[in-house]
């Protein structure tokens, strides 16, 4: 991705959360600058990546497979003893037309919420546990204190205030209609993006980024070393 799509989306996405007055924690304001000199700390912030993320899959193709999102709160299953949190909290945007791709994780156990905007537009597939493919059995929907079954391959909607549970080896992929994004929050188990997420076809989970401008935000993964 280039730097300037990046910064593009990451003020679409500040405009998207202030119109349903979302407030954001102090540090994901700080510029370039204002992280090159910060110390220890704010270490927490840089070991549990948190912060900004926009990610395109590696595949360079942001407008239909894409994704941003703030890690708000989140532990470390690499540094269980020095960050306790056993939970996560996450904020994303996804527009008309994009893709989240399909994928479940091994371990976490996460609630995705509507908070606003379009509908969310989830395909669903059981995992066999052993070989990883999709299974032909009838998927377990948990969505707001229902609990029903639908056949694998079914399209729910999620409309805005609505939430399901997914659990792990549910395989589950997302798209947003026409009409505009949709503001979702994730509410899970400790997440870690570089051993828990198991895609359906072999994708990447961070950007190769083009440096066309100077970056309006850093990513969770671009912290300067504490001083």
């Amino acid at each position: 991705m280039k730097r300037s799509e990046i910064n593009r989306v990451i003020k679409k996405f500040e405009a998207l959360l202030n119109e349903y007055k979302f407030a954001l924690p102090p540090y994901l304001s700080f510029t370039p600058e204002e992280w090159s000199t910060l110390g220890h700390e704010y270490d927490e912030i840089r070991d549990n990546k948190l912060g900004w993320d926009v990610t395109d899959y590696g595949e360079g193709h942001f407008d239909t497979l894409g994704l941003a999102l703030i890690t708000i709160r989140n532990g470390n299953v690499k540094m269980p003893d020095k960050y306790k949190k056993p939970y996560a909290e996450k904020i994303m945007m996804c527009d008309s037309g994009q893709v989240s791709p399909m994928h479940f994780h091994w371990n976490k156990m996460e609630d995705i919420i509507n908070r606003g905007g379009n509908d969310i537009l989830f395909t669903f597939y059981n995992a066999n546990k052993e070989t990883e493919e999709f299974e032909d059995t009838d998927v377990l929907i948990m969505k707001d204190g229902r609990q029903y079954r639908l056949p694998a391959g079914s399209q729910v909607a999620l409309k805005p205030g609505e939430s399901f549970t997914l659990y792990p080896y549910l395989y589950h992929e997302f798209v947003i209609p026409e009409g505009g994004p949709a503001l979702i929050g994730e509410v899970s188990m400790c997440n870690d993006d570089d051993t828990d997420n198991r895609f359906k076809e072999p994708l990447g989970r961070f950007p190769t980024i083009e440096e066309d401008e100077a970056p309006y935000r850093l990513l969770c993964t671009e912290y300067p070393e504490a001083k």
